[in-house]
């Protein structure tokens, strides 16, 4: 199901067909969480899970994805809004988003991974791991790097 949040002349939309990938590629190659990841695996990005756009107008600001089974869990990834366009709380807006969409209401776990941005989601009840010790991970830090992805 498409979903669509107004404020003024911005608009958060899940409408894939919305997604300018050069302008989510260009930032998400620059990042320091994917940095060098190919057009190719954004677009397989973008069709695996639900994509939320902000838009000005029809030109494409920010960017938000969940990977999520909609009924127990959820991944909430690579955030972002164009330098040019913070400061003007729309980081916020586009969080609350995601987080009303009703696709996503009674998850059992939401999680995410950030470096800097622990403020902004503790506002939607993120947390530090409980029980990190109960946590693993297989991480290729490099794989874009290698051009393996």
């Amino acid at each position: 199901m498409t979903m669509e949040w107004h404020r003024g002349t911005y608009t958060v939309t899940t409408d894939r067909s919305r997604v300018d990938l050069d302008v989510v590629h260009g930032y998400l190659t620059q990042s320091y969480w994917c940095a060098g990841i190919k057009l190719e695996t954004v677009r397989q990005a973008v069709a695996n899970s639900i994509p939320f756009s902000l838009l000005e107008g029809e030109k494409q600001i920010g960017y938000a994805r969940v990977i999520t089974d909609s009924a127990t869990i959820a991944y909430l990834g690579d955030v972002f809004v164009l330098p040019e366009h913070q400061g003007k709380g729309l980081g916020v807006w586009l969080i609350e988003c995601v987080m009303a969409h009703p696709d996503f209401h009674g998850l059992r776990r939401w999680i995410l991974l950030t470096r800097d941005a622990h403020s902004l989601y503790e506002k939607y009840g993120f947390t530090p791991i409980a029980k990190p010790d109960r946590w693993m991970e297989k991480h290729d830090p490099g794989v874009y790097e290698r051009g393996e992805r």
